[in-house]
């Protein structure tokens, strides 16, 4: 039989990379996989008390990492489900000794498991997969559907952060807050074209180097949920569905 090294030999570089990096992330403390028993037990695992925030879809983990780093008297947790990618901010936080930075591997739909009610203090989505297609438009991370599970873990007046390149996800979410009586308490067409751009928003990751939607723009909408986001009736699902 062979063995681990002699068998990642036979694979296509860019395969022998992936489990390279998938084994990697197995052995770092900073990242913790599918875990069981996390709910109120984050200050425990930070060995602090700071407010939590959360990136979904964090990819990479530029935005993560570049948080932590503004902040460091918050803990920040980059979620997503692609190891392979998490590996690069979860390995640059170990090596600048990044302690409130770490990252949870699992599906976003079921980020309720993790947390308790009020255990999250904002969320933030940055350069998700707009899902075009209005087939689609249940991944998007900004539908209804998402916005209640969000509700479940954040706390009273916590905050949700869209930053996205992709105009079609920023009407959608618009229309979705305005459909569900949601509170914006920002909302920028262009922030490279803000003047009193804040930290936090100055951080590019690599999806948004890449200006996929090619609109030249960055936008950006911050808003807050109600203590319940109110059920869909019919007219709601009608309204929802001519959404593109």
């Amino acid at each position: 039989m062979l063995d681990l090294d002699k068998a990642l030999l036979l694979l296509p570089p860019m395969a022998q990379k992936k489990l390279q990096r998938f084994a990697e992330i197995a052995t770092f403390p900073n990242v913790l996989q599918y875990p069981e028993g996390m709910q109120g037990q984050w200050n425990t695992f930070f060995k602090n008390n700071f407010p939590i925030t959360l990136e979904l879809a964090c990819g990479k983990g530029e935005y993560t990492v570049s948080l932590a780093t503004i902040y460091p008297q918050r803990n920040f947790i980059g979620v997503d489900l692609k190891g392979n990618r998490m590996w690069v901010g979860a390995k640059k936080a170990l090596e600048d000794q990044i302690n409130n930075a770490a990252f949870l591997r699992t599906h976003i739909d079921k980020i309720a498991q993790y947390f308790n009610k009020g255990e999250v203090d904002e969320i933030w989505i940055t350069f998700p997969d707009p899902h075009l297609r209005t087939s689609r438009a249940k991944k998007r991370l900004t539908h209804p559907q998402y916005l209640r599970l969000y509700n479940k873990i954040l706390k009273e007046g916590g905050l949700l952060h869209l930053k996205t390149d992709s105009p079609d996800l920023y009407e959608f979410t618009k229309t979705v807050i305005s459909l569900y009586g949601l509170n914006t308490v920002r909302d920028i067409i262009d922030i490279h074209k803000d003047e009193n751009i804040a930290p936090d928003l100055q951080i590019k990751t690599y999806y948004e180097s890449l200006d996929i939607a090619q609109s030249k723009k960055v936008f950006y909408l911050c808003f807050t949920l109600p203590k319940e986001i109110k059920q869909d009736d019919e007219e709601l699902k009608s309204q929802l569905k001519t959404l593109n």
